[in-house]
């Protein structure tokens, strides 16, 4: 009985061929996934990552939170902006989103991946 079920488990026979042609729609699947979600994404966030790197001081920026400033101090994590005369805050780099009068650098909802 077991030599039997071994012999019918090792010929495939015409059914491997099928096997490939179930996975190739979920391997499309993984590639539309990749290229429409995940690699648009990828490259936004080395956008980002770029332009939080090139700060500098001088630079007159706007964090998430809407605060207009002038920075005046940069850490490895943090920045100091000067918002008004000798009125200076300290923000996380990542609060940073774009510089004054531009657009956000990783605007949401764009749909630009250039």
């Amino acid at each position: 009985m077991t030599v039997t079920f071994l012999v019918a488990m090792a010929v495939p026979g015409q059914g491997a061929s099928s096997a490939w042609v179930q996975l190739l729609p979920f391997a499309l699947v993984l590639g539309i996934f990749y290229f429409i979600i995940l690699l648009p994404m990828k490259r936004r966030q080395q956008k980002v990552q770029a332009f939080l790197a090139a700060l500098k001081e001088g630079d007159k920026v706007v964090t998430s939170g809407g605060i207009y400033g002038t920075i005046t101090r940069v850490g490895e994590q943090a920045l100091q902006l000067q918002i008004a005369e000798r009125v200076r805050i300290e923000v996380s780099r990542n609060a940073v989103v774009g510089y004054q009068g531009q657009e956000p650098v990783a605007a949401e909802g764009s749909g630009s991946t250039s």
